[in-house]
């Protein structure tokens, strides 16, 4: 399987929403709080092209996007696929 790393902050509810969805699947995960680390923030925005906003979601080198992003994929049927490749 493939590593997953979400970028959270702790106040963010999609945040909780993403990982709620990986854990119920038994998706093991890193965290990284973006919220006090300005490194870190800066290293997910040049991850994610530039976007700002968390979570922002990786499986593997491959960017997801967001929680409304990785809920679609799993409605689509691509996320174990994804996570399997």
């Amino acid at each position: 399987m493939k590593p997953v790393t979400i970028y959270t902050t702790q106040l963010c509810g999609f945040c909780h929403a993403a990982k709620r969805l990986l854990t119920s699947k038994d998706i093991a995960f890193d965290e990284i709080d973006v919220a006090m680390n300005p490194d870190k923030r800066q290293e997910m925005m040049s991850r994610a092209h530039g976007r700002h906003t968390v979570p922002q979601i990786f499986i593997g080198d491959t960017h997801v996007g967001g929680c409304d992003e990785l809920y679609a994929l799993e409605r689509e049927g691509k996320l174990d696929p994804l996570l399997a490749a």
